[in-house]
């Protein structure tokens, strides 16, 4: 898996912590950083694919991925 777009993402040199809020009313920073980041949609497959159970990919939670895959799996099946 090819991982250099993670050198490019806004949250490089940041602290980790603003991207593992202790809730998710607490994710406001890290969405606002992930929304000006030209790997954001790289990010989130990444989290995807890896299923990411914590922290903030993407500009999503772990609440929002898991949303996504069940979104994924139902549209598949249809």
């Amino acid at each position: 898996m090819n991982l250099t777009w993670r050198q490019r993402g806004a949250c490089k040199g940041l602290d980790p912590a603003t991207f593992y809020p202790l809730t998710d009313d607490e994710a406001g920073p890290a969405k606002a950083v992930c929304a000006t980041c030209p790997v954001k949609d790289l990010c989130l497959e990444f989290a995807l694919d890896t299923r990411e159970a914590e922290g903030i990919w993407g500009g999503t939670t772990a609440r929002e991925r898991r949303r996504l895959l069940r979104q994924r799996r139902k549209n598949a099946a249809a």
